[in-house]
């Protein structure tokens, strides 16, 4: 399913942007994994699938591999994941793992299951399918598509499809715009 839907609502998606990076009552795990899905439009499967050697950490910045080529997270994005690849917690195991999971799941060795993942962001008030609209719609109007597949590690005909819905509701804005009548 990686055709345009409907973009969640902007405002909303920031509120919970900034509650997810200022909220540290929440679990680490769970904000990070939430930004990576607001931020860099990423589904709950790959984000489950992440190891610790998507996240790297040299000369000062901090980087995650989500696609060929490599983002740098900004500050406070980079010291959660930093964090969360220092504490990546199984959830059957309350004690720190050797697992090279990013979000280890509760059997030993293996990840957390996308459905698991999803259900955590489901319970923080996050809707992926929605918000991966949001995310991929924003990205889209300020990337170009191959960029956009390249860093995010999705498929370039779905930059492309996502980088023309934007074009074609950012078009029909400024006609808009443009048609009305000023005083």
């Amino acid at each position: 399913m990686d055709r345009p839907l409907p973009a969640h609502d902007d405002e909303a998606c920031r509120a919970t942007a900034r509650r997810l990076l200022h909220d540290d009552t929440i679990r680490t795990e769970d904000r990070l994994a939430g930004l990576l899905l607001l931020l860099y439009a990423q589904w709950p499967s790959a984000i489950s699938r992440l190891t610790v050697d998507h996240i790297e950490e040299a000369g000062g910045a901090v980087r995650i591999r989500l696609g060929d080529v490599p983002v740098d997270l900004p500050e406070p994005v980079a010291d959660l994941a930093l964090q969360q690849v220092a504490a990546r917690r199984s959830h059957a195991v309350l004690a720190r793992t050797d697992s090279f999971w990013l979000f280890p799941g509760g059997q030993p060795g293996r990840p957390i299951s996308a459905w698991a993942m999803g259900e955590r962001l489901r319970k923080l008030g996050i809707r992926p399918a929605q918000t991966r609209s949001t995310a991929l719609f924003q990205l889209a109007t300020g990337l170009p598509a191959a960029v956009l597949a390249r860093t995010l590690g999705i498929h370039i005909t779905v930059a492309v499809k996502w980088q023309r819905a934007a074009a074609r509701d950012w078009g029909s804005y400024a006609a808009a715009v443009a048609s009305r009548k000023h005083p």
